[in-house]
């Protein structure tokens, strides 16, 4: 007899996502062999009524308002605990596997099939993530080692100004193969989850606003015996900062803040604090000519 079909829910979190967002949902059906999976589009406070517009026009689609910008991993966790309610309910049975992407994805033919495959041959994954490509075709290191506080210090205070130091070399695995294997963590951009091992960890912590949640969330997953596992038979093309880039005097100090919450997490104590006033100093610098950086572009200059 043969196995039952697999389900799928797919969350997505959006936030005036534009155009990005019709492409998402309608590369999903060439992608995924299933039945129509349902999709919960997270709204964060969506002001272009692309949202609207997909609800109104994909039957699968469904618009949840989070009420308030939660950030990325808050609004996923939203949008998982309707899902639980739901079930719980009855009115919608919970679905096999979640997979929870942003909404400037573009999934590849057949690309979801293989992410459910690979979750077939390692039982043990709580998560598995696609190989992700740029838009003009360049492979983004999306399956990279767990930032150690050397290596993060390293990266932080060198990643913008020498972009090949041997720090951030490690920290992006920027050499590894494109093979299926294990990794640190890897990219929220897109992956499909066990939902028991979204269970298992609380699912994202919603401390992080943006930024460096997925670097938790796939930390937290190996610390509580699961893996990671990065399936480069699968590809998609992700736009990436559409909405961060159109902010970044806010979106880039965000993104520092959340990295020195991921160091602090770990390196908690008194031993520990020359380390974390090292990196929040590092940190810091790195924030301000990041910003810098991308006002003058803006500007032209």
């Amino acid at each position: 007899m043969a196995p039952p079909p697999v389900t799928l829910g797919v969350v997505t979190v959006t936030y005036s996502p534009g155009e990005h967002l019709e492409n998402f949902l309608t590369s999903i059906d060439g992608a995924f062999s299933g039945a129509a999976p349902r999709v919960l589009m997270a709204d964060n406070g969506s002001v272009d009524g692309s949202p609207e517009a997909a609800d109104a026009a994909h039957a699968t689609a469904e618009l949840l308002r989070t009420g308030a910008n939660l950030g990325y991993g808050g609004a996923i966790n939203f949008a998982v605990a309707r899902l639980r309610a739901d079930a719980a309910a009855g009115t919608a049975p919970f679905p096999d596997f979640l997979l929870i992407s942003n909404p400037d994805v573009v999934f590849g033919p057949g690309s979801i099939d293989e992410l459910i495959a690979a979750a077939a041959r390692h039982p043990e994954a709580g998560a598995l993530g696609p190989l992700i490509r740029d838009p003009d075709g360049t492979v983004y290191p999306s399956a990279r080692n767990v930032p150690s506080m050397r290596y993060g210090i390293g990266h932080a205070l060198l990643g913008t100004v020498w972009k090949s130091n041997p720090w951030t070399r490690a920290y992006k695995q920027s050499e590894a193969d494109l093979s299926e294997r294990e990794a640190g963590w890897l990219s929220g951009s897109c992956l499909l989850v066990r939902p028991e091992a979204f269970a298992a960890i609380g699912g994202f912590d919603d401390r992080y606003f943006m930024y460096m949640e997925d670097v938790d969330f796939g930390d937290r997953l190996a610390r509580a015996g699961w893996r990671n596992v990065y399936v480069p038979s699968a590809e998609i093309v992700h736009a990436k900062g559409h909405a961060a880039g159109k902010v970044p005097e806010l979106m880039l100090p965000a993104h520092h803040a959340s990295a020195y919450r991921f160091f602090a997490d770990r390196h908690p104590g008194p031993a520990a604090a020359p380390l974390r006033a090292a990196m929040k100093v590092g940190l810091a610098a790195r924030s301000r000519i990041s910003v810098l950086a991308a006002t003058r572009r803006r500007k032209g200059e």
